[in-house]
């Protein structure tokens, strides 16, 4: 498969048949897409790579950082999954997955390596910055662990155990953007996400009214605003 050279950067170094390859289905075959941002659907992103349309799926929490980069030059840093089971008949399909700074790449590959979670499940769950979930999996927080879509409270033991002594570097984090880290800021659109579902909407809905809202192009300094602008347009 041929693409520019400055849209595809291939893997470090090529990927054996790693223990973790087998036992969790990701690996690194292509490193990064560096690629023009075309849209941007409801679990994944499309990238224009001549003569090639690449379809990445990313976590929530990446899908709203991405919303308002549509018709712009984005960096993901990429790995691949196998979806299927072809025990059962089924045929494996090559998956990409997406992130815009490498260390919540390194972070997902963390969380997938816990029995019963997998590239899938982590994805569904990631509706939270990595730091986010990183000071939960910390604090030993079970109870905030489980009401991540697909976590429930066994899982949520399961991360903790595995996971908390290598959460450190993650929980720390400051507030990523591309080119570099800035000072920390409120996660508007999660905070607004989180108040709508508290309010009685369901998740679905939630999202629904946020990303309509996010699609205007208008920027939102807080929570209040956001929610001023979701109610606006619910009553038209």
């Amino acid at each position: 498969m041929k693409a520019g050279a400055d849209s595809l950067v291939p893997v470090r170094a090529a990927p054996g048949p790693t223990k973790a390859f087998f036992k969790h289905g990701c690996f690194v075959l292509i490193d990064q897409i560096n690629a023009r941002l075309l849209s941007v659907g409801e679990a994944n992103a499309f990238f224009d790579v001549p003569p090639f349309v690449y379809e990445v799926d990313v976590p929530d929490f990446t899908r709203r950082q991405l919303q308002g980069q549509v018709g712009q030059q984005v960096r993901l840093y990429t790995l691949h999954h196998l979806e299927g089971n072809p025990a059962q008949g089924g045929r494996m399909t090559p998956r990409l997955i997406g992130f815009l700074h490498m260390i919540e790449r390194e972070f997902f590959e963390l969380f997938c390596s816990v029995d019963g979670v997998g590239p899938k499940k982590a994805l569904r769950a990631m509706t939270r910055p990595v730091q986010d979930v990183a000071k939960l999996i910390e604090n030993e927080d079970v109870k905030a662990l489980s009401t991540l879509p697909g976590i429930g409270p066994a899982t949520a033991d399961r991360v903790v155990a595995k996971l908390r002594r290598k959460m450190p570097k993650f929980a720390l984090l400051v507030q990523l953007q591309q080119g570099g880290e800035v000072e920390r800021t409120p996660d508007i659109t999660q905070e607004t996400f989180e108040l709508l579902v508290s309010l009685g909407h369901s998740e679905t809905d939630a999202r629904t009214l946020i990303d309509t809202a996010v699609a205007s192009g208008k920027k939102f300094k807080d929570v209040e605003s956001l929610v001023h602008a979701v109610y606006q347009q619910h009553q038209r």
